[in-house]
């Protein structure tokens, strides 16, 4: 991802943000099939000439880096394509009704309304789904003449488009999520990390919806860091603000547990977070991750490594850092970015995946 493309996609991002919708897609009905005789002069008795109609529009749902939320959900809840137009004399066609394009965010879940089954993950800038396909268009007389019938007066209908409610869900494209009870001190980070302003204040839930900042740092690509808002206990089960975001932790590479270390229940609070990640998605706990300790500078220096040392004899890394005063910042940064650009490079050198019967294929060939 290049660093314009980034900041294209976090543009606005903390302004009304919407994550999840249902909405209804309505395809359009195929047009009717005409009944029409030829007429012409010294053409007596012309044999039917009837156009079939045309097909209706579909409603294709379409990913976009364009958008970074659900916002004209709120505002457009039906979404119908045009119906296909009759057939006419002279076998004339009915023309294609236009197909109703509905744009979404990259990271987009579509779901059954009803139940609840994820229909199609529109990952990629420019994935897209059929989710309601346009009715085909009625025949016109002139495909029911036949021997015994010559003259046929009738001619069938356009069928109906398909239609239905859908549920849409977003999951953000985050390179980085920051993790942590309410007041550990993630806005301010997230300010730190990038140019990002989130609103900072000294009480809890100051974050209602998540929050993207682009993190530029020497010469790596830049990255994308999501703000979770604050979890709390049982956050997985619906209480606080977290349940609804939850989702958003998903697909980062990185997960940075931020952790108040000047509070004297750090271990507990520690043990909150993490059993909250757990309980919502089993394959979290293999995620990258590193516990950002933060403001050391309200924490004497021993304290500081006594902790750091406690974390590490668990087999966990820790970074110390102070949101408030900038300290350690510039180490944090280096940290991520290496560890961005390892995966990605393993990535790009993985072998490629090849299934059994392309295998079976190419060893016929030799």
């Amino acid at each position: 991802m290049t660093g314009w493309k980034a900041q294209d996609r976090v543009a606005g991002v903390g302004m009304s943000f919407v994550d999840e919708a249902k909405f209804f897609v309505k395809a359009g009905d195929g047009g009717n099939g005409c009944v029409s005789f030829r007429r012409e002069k010294y053409v007596p008795k012309g044999g039917p000439d009837g156009g079939d109609g045309g097909r209706g529009g579909s409603v294709i749902i379409r990913a976009t880096n364009k958008l970074n939320s659900l916002m004209d959900f709120r505002y457009r809840s039906h979404f119908k394509a045009e119906r296909g137009t009759h057939g006419a004399g002279k076998d004339c066609y009915g023309a294609k009704g236009k197909d109703c394009i509905v744009e979404v965010p990259v990271g987009s879940l579509i779901k059954d309304s009803e139940s609840g089954e994820v229909l199609i993950d529109l990952a990629n800038d420019g994935d897209t789904y059929l989710a309601a396909q346009g009715g085909d268009g009625g025949l016109g007389n002139s495909h029911f003449a036949s021997g015994a019938n010559r003259t046929p007066r009738y001619a069938s209908k356009g069928f109906p488009g398909e239609e239905r409610w859908l549920r849409i869900e977003l999951k953000l494209l985050a390179d980085v999520g920051l993790v942590g009870l309410p007041n550990a001190g993630k806005s301010t980070l997230l300010s730190k990390l990038s140019a990002a302003n989130p609103k900072i204040a000294d009480y809890p839930f100051t974050t209602l919806e998540p929050q993207l900042g682009v993190l530029q740092h020497s010469f790596f690509d830049p990255c994308i860091i999501a703000d979770i808002p604050g979890l709390i206990e049982g956050a997985h089960e619906g209480l606080g603000l977290g349940h609804k975001f939850l989702r958003h932790i998903e697909r980062t590479s990185i997960i940075l547990h931020l952790l108040d270390i000047s509070d004297d229940n750090y271990r507990e609070n520690y043990s909150i977070i993490e059993n909250e990640l757990h309980s919502y998605k089993e394959e979290l706990a293999d995620r990258t991750r590193f516990i950002v300790l933060n403001k050391i500078d309200l924490v004497d220096p021993d304290m500081v490594k006594e902790i750091q040392h406690e974390f590490a004899a668990d087999g966990l890394k820790t970074i110390g850092i102070s949101a408030e005063t900038g300290q350690g910042i510039e180490a944090l940064k280096e940290v991520v970015m290496e560890v961005l650009e390892d995966a990605k490079t393993k990535k790009l050198n993985a072998p490629s995946e090849v299934s059994e019967d392309e295998a079976e294929k190419g060893e016929q060939e030799e």
